[in-house]
C-alpha cells in the first residue's frame, strides 16, 4: 500500500525551465524530482507540487507530495533523494501525511518575497537572486501604494496571460515593503496568485519607488483591469517562494 509524504523544497532556479515537468526538457525541478523517485520506485512515480514557478524563480519553501510503496523510513528515502538530486535542489523536510493531503489542492497561503537590490554598487555576491534598481525606491510611497492592493480584488491588469475560463480575483491578505540598507524586500501572502503577478506587483510598485507613478494610481489600475496600465514585470531571479501554508 502506498504512503503519501510532504516534502518542504529549497531550489536555486537560475538554471532550470521552472518547477512543471515538459517533455522537451528534463531541465526542470519537478523533472528531477520525477526521476529521481520513479528509480527509488521502480515504476514511474509523479511528484505533486503546490504550484508553478516560472523559469529562473526560487524557492526556500516550496511544498510538493509524492505517493510511494518503498518500504523505507522517511529518513532514508529523504537522505536517498538528497543523494542524487543536483546540489541547487534539496528536500528539506519530509514527512508523511494524510491520504487525502495535496500540495496544491490543500494549500491555503502562499508567501512570495522579491528581492531588490537598492544600490549603484556591484552586487557581487548575490546578483544572481536579486535584481538591481539603482535609483533610490521611497519605501513609504511604496507601501502607501501596496495598501491598495491588499483584500480581494480583481487582479486581471496584473496578470500576464489571463484565462478567459478562470476568475482573476485574488485576495492579498499581507503586502510590505521593507528596506533592509541597500536591499529593498517585497513580501506578499495571498491564497493564490495569477501568472506572473507577484512580479508585475513588484514592477508597479517599483515604479512608485522611483518616482514614476504616484501610489493611489494602484488604485485605478485595479479599477481599469488593463495590463498595459500596472508596471513592468521584473526579471525572474529576483523572486523567491518562501513558504506555503496548510490547514491539516
Amino acid at each position: 500500500m502506498k504512503k503519501n509524504y510532504k516534502m518542504v523544497i529549497a531550489y536555486d532556479g537560475t538554471r532550470y525551465k521552472g518547477w512543471q515537468s515538459q517533455k522537451i526538457t528534463d531541465n526542470t525541478i519537478q523533472g528531477k524530482l520525477n526521476s529521481i523517485f520513479t528509480r527509488l520506485e521502480g515504476e514511474e512515480v509523479a511528484v505533486q507540487g503546490s504550484g508553478r514557478t516560472d523559469a529562473g524563480v526560487h524557492a526556500k519553501g516550496q511544498v510538493a507530495n509524492v505517493r510511494l510503496s518503498v518500504e523505507m523510513t522517511v529518513k532514508e528515502i529523504q537522505d536517498y533523494v538528497n543523494l542524487y538530486l543536483p546540489e541547487d535542489i534539496g528536500v528539506v523536510q519530509m514527512e508523511e501525511a494524510p491520504e487525502r493531503f495535496h500540495a496544491r489542492l490543500s494549500a491555503v497561503r502562499k508567501t512570495y518575497c522579491y528581492r531588490i537590490f537598492n544600490s549603484s554598487s556591484p552586487n557581487v555576491f548575490e546578483r544572481k537572486w536579486m535584481h538591481t534598481i539603482e535609483a533610490h525606491l521611497d519605501v513609504d510611497a511604496m507601501q502607501r501604494a501596496a495598501g491598495y492592493l491588499v483584500g480581494t480584488h480583481d487582479f486581471m491588469a496584473f496578470c500576464r496571460n489571463p484565462s478567459k475560463k478562470k476568475s482573476t480575483v485574488r485576495t492579498i491578505d499581507r503586502l510590505d515593503v521593507i528596506r533592509k540598507g541597500e536591499e529593498v524586500d517585497i513580501i506578499i501572502s495571498g491564497n493564490g496568485f495569477l501568472h506572473n503577478m507577484v512580479r508585475i506587483v513588484a514592477g508597479t510598485l517599483a515604479e512608485v519607488g522611483v518616482g514614476e507613478r504616484i501610489p493611489s494610481n494602484v488604485k485605478q489600475v485595479l479599477e481599469d483591469g488593463l495590463r498595459e496600465n500596472a508596471g513592468a514585470m521584473l526579471p525572474a531571479k529576483g523572486l523567491i517562494l518562501q513558504s506555503v501554508e496548510y490547514k491539516m
